[in-house]
């Protein structure tokens, strides 16, 4: 297949990139103005030009099969300040605004759309069971999710099979969040967050790169999928496997407060927040997850 792929140089955009290219599909990472994905620890594939403003795409994207739009800045990187949350909502929901107002201008359309979306769709729930069914939440990253998935929805009224990726908590040592939760634990000054009582919906990367393969190889796969591991730990017990996988302690809990002093209304939505999510639609349409335990995923990630 010939995949256009935004968001190519993150976390999750480059481990995709070589996955593909190592099975024999040509990728295509949509690039802006005035960037490149030269020097980033993606090689191959081409990069084709892409104004997320204008939604101008490369002539390059002609003859396209799929698209996995993986756009949108980090929501842990500092302060959520007026200026912070207008750029998290733009270049999601913006961005996806026009990517698919870009396919709906070619002649031949790609015949599947992987969007990025996320668990903070539905808000902070304690103990609630949270499917691919369950309402979304009213708070920020909420609303956020709701706008996201509307947009890439879109491209159902073009002939477009849509999927929205639900991510949890990703973890691989390369980046994302699990080095900086690792980073206290090391220096032996960490441990749960709060009352350790709130739910933490993860998924290995590596599992994260199968799951969008899955998604973009197997037709039944439609709307959107959680892409969170069967078996969500409550912050306590994460926090006791990372340490036991790092072999230090982990005695320090991290106090509410402090973490709503030091980072404001980022800490509800990241840290304090309790989500209790199941990726029933995956496991219902038999995908097998390669790291389904948490402790047994930290030591594999780890080693």
């Amino acid at each position: 297949m010939k995949i256009l792929i935004t968001g190519s140089t993150g976390l999750v955009g480059s481990a995709l990139v070589r996955a593909l290219q190592e099975i024999g599909h040509t990728v295509c990472r949509l690039v802006r103005p005035g960037s490149s994905t030269e020097g980033t620890r993606v090689s191959g594939g081409f990069d084709v030009s892409w104004n997320p403003v204008t939604g101008e795409l490369g002539g390059a994207a002609v003859g396209a099969d799929a698209v996995v739009n993986l756009a949108g800045a980090s929501i842990a990187e500092g302060r959520w300040t007026p200026e912070r949350k207008s750029l998290l909502h733009s270049s999601r929901v913006d961005t996806t605004r026009a990517l698919v107002g870009a396919l709906s201008k070619m002649g031949a359309r790609p015949g599947v759309l992987v969007s990025a979306s996320a668990i903070g769709y539905y808000g902070s729930r304690g103990d609630e069971t949270l499917t691919e069914a369950s309402p979304p939440g009213q708070d920020f990253l909420g609303q956020i999710g709701q706008q996201w998935e509307a947009e890439a929805g879109k491209a159902e009224a073009l002939g477009i099979r849509v999927v929205q990726a639900r991510f949890g908590v990703i973890l691989s040592k390369h980046g994302g969040a699990l080095p900086k939760m690792m980073r206290p634990i090391q220096w032996g000054v960490g441990g749960k967050i709060g009352s350790g009582r709130q739910w933490t919906s993860w998924i290995a990367l590596e599992d994260v790169v199968a799951i969008l393969r899955f998604a973009l190889e197997n037709e039944k796969v439609r709307g959107p999928i959680n892409v969170v591991s069967p078996q969500p730990a409550r912050n306590g017990e994460f926090t006791k496997e990372l340490a036991k996988a790092l072999r230090r302690p982990a005695f320090f809990p991290v106090p509410a407060f402090a973490l709503r002093l030091l980072l404001g209304e980022m800490a509800d939505a990241l840290l304090l927040s309790s989500q209790h999510v199941l990726p029933t639609q995956l496991e219902r349409l038999g995908y097998r997850f390669v790291h389904p335990e948490i402790g047994s995923a930290f030591r594999s990630i780890l080693s």
